[in-house]
């Protein structure tokens, strides 16, 4: 398994690229350009796929009796994950709210 401190970063890092290509996805539904947005939020899934797949390795390991260090950092690397997670969930709301699909959809 990994190093630790080494799985703690690569958390960050996705989970860090996935916010911020959510972000963008929101401020290009805002200029109304629907495609790049779309385009913008499967990176941002792509992103935090790669940081869920580094989180289930450490789960798994965990799982098979080789125990994972808890710190700081990776207190803090699990709260880039889930933040990222949620502003990705949000932002596909406010793309579709921006496409007109919250009240003709019955979703407001």
């Amino acid at each position: 398994m990994q190093d630790i401190t080494n799985a703690a970063f690569e958390l960050i890092l996705y989970a860090g690229n996935g916010r911020s290509y959510a972000m963008e996805a929101i401020r290009e539904a805002k200029r109304g350009n629907f495609e790049k947005a779309e385009e913008l939020i499967a990176k941002a899934g792509e992103e935090i796929g790669q940081a869920h797949e580094v989180q289930t390795k450490l789960i798994q390991s965990e799982a098979g009796g080789q125990s994972v260090q808890l710190n700081m950092l990776m207190v803090h690397a699990q709260d880039h994950l889930m933040t990222s997670m949620v502003v990705r969930d949000l932002a596909k709301e406010i793309i579709d709210i921006y496409k007109g699909g919250g009240r003709e959809n019955g979703k407001v």
